[in-house]
């Protein structure tokens, strides 16, 4: 079952993102470890995409391995 957009948005945030809004229902997301920054569209009552659980779970891993090593 796919995670709904506010459970990647508190994901973000346990990892240490800033959200910064965006036009309508995008959001912004930086951290000063990550490169760039994610995106994310969608009501936080929606079901995430496939993709964007992907995106999400491989930026916290980024953060996750400049923080260890």
């Amino acid at each position: 079952m796919p995670k709904k957009i506010r459970e990647l948005k508190t994901l973000l945030r346990k990892a240490g993102f800033i959200e910064i809004s965006g036009k309508g229902s995008h959001t912004n997301w930086i951290h000063p470890l990550y490169p760039g920054k994610l995106t994310l569209a969608g009501k936080d009552g929606n079901d995430a995409k496939k993709y964007q659980e992907n995106d999400v779970f491989k930026a916290i891993e980024i953060i996750q391995g400049k923080q260890n090593g």
